[in-house]
């Protein structure tokens, strides 16, 4: 028995199982850490008790992933009230007494996509989530993209013709990045009114597809991937993957001579093949990761393995 947390903004998702068969959820709006893991470590004792083998963690951001330092764990430098420099590694492990793996958000997403969803059987993906922020999880030969700290393609900085939209952006950093233009918050301060209610019709769609398309395109020409997936809130309209997949292609024009960009990108280019289950699922592939990693080091300082 396995557990899985989808830690978010604006909910944390727990779930228990061992994949999307017998995956059970349960969630919780994200108030202070206190309340909120309170009533996380309440869900696991009651819902698993001591069957539970360990926990997997994807996390909203910026976190520490870096095992040797001593924030390893933390959420660091987020704007969330009340969670900057929280360990939540540290303190669901304590209370839980369980091994526990922890990652970005998107990065669990893009474990669960290609364990069980649209990316089955590829080594080299990218997951997007356009939503509350932009976030971006990256495997690369089969293995999470982890170097200085961990992808943030939220940030990427994309053509901006401001005769054409001279919305500023909201990026408290950087203005008009990715993220500034394109995420739920972005285009309710744009459009006066939040992307679940603008109609198919309205000329929000367009511009939107226009500056992921960007992003989608700078992606690419860097990382090669064989998927590009997108989840998110935003995303939920779903005429916006037609009218992205050709701005797309006409910005690349082509560039890359390659069948998937060139004539697959109803591939290419994909929404979740889990829904909105990707990230709590990717929580379950880190807890048998950790799972594993606690067995082998168990064993490697057993009596039979030292002799």
């Amino acid at each position: 028995m396995f557990g899985a947390l989808e830690a978010g903004g604006t909910k944390f998702v727990c779930g228990i199982g061992t994949g999307p068969a017998d995956l059970k959820t349960q969630q919780f709006p994200t108030t202070t850490p206190a309340a909120t893991l309170a009533g996380v470590v309440d869900f696991f004792k009651n819902s698993a008790g001591e069957r539970l083998q360990a926990v997997g963690i994807g996390s909203f951001g910026p976190v520490d992933l870096h095992p040797s330092s001593p924030t390893f764990g933390h959420i660091t430098s987020t704007p969330k009230p009340g969670w900057q420099d929280f360990d939540l590694a540290g303190t669901l492990g304590r209370a839980l007494k369980v091994p526990v793996r922890f990652e970005t958000d998107v990065n669990a997403s893009v474990l669960a996509e290609t364990r069980w969803g649209a990316a089955q059987g590829l080594r080299n993906v990218v997951y997007l989530t356009i939503g509350t922020g932009v976030g971006g999880g990256v495997l690369v030969h089969g293995s999470l993209i982890h170097g200085l700290v961990h992808p943030e393609i939220g940030h990427l900085h994309i053509p901006h013709d401001f005769s054409r939209d001279p919305f500023p952006g909201i990026c408290p950093y950087h203005g008009d990045c990715l993220e500034g233009l394109t995420c739920g918050p972005a285009m309710q301060a744009r459009w006066g009114e939040p992307a679940s209610s603008l109609p198919p019709d309205h000329p929000a769609w367009e511009l939107e597809a226009h500056y992921l398309a960007l992003g989608l395109v700078n992606l690419t020409v860097t990382l090669s991937p064989q998927r590009i997936i997108l989840g998110g809130g935003v995303m939920q309209q779903s005429k916006i993957f037609g009218q992205l997949r050709r701005e797309f292609a006409r910005i690349l024009n082509r560039y890359v001579r390659h069948p998937a960009v060139t004539s697959q990108l109803d591939e290419f280019i994909q929404p979740p093949g889990l829904g909105n289950q990707s990230g709590v699922l990717g929580g379950i592939v880190l807890a048998e990761e950790a799972h594993l990693c606690a067995t082998l080091e168990q064993y490697a300082g057993s009596p039979k393995a030292q002799a």
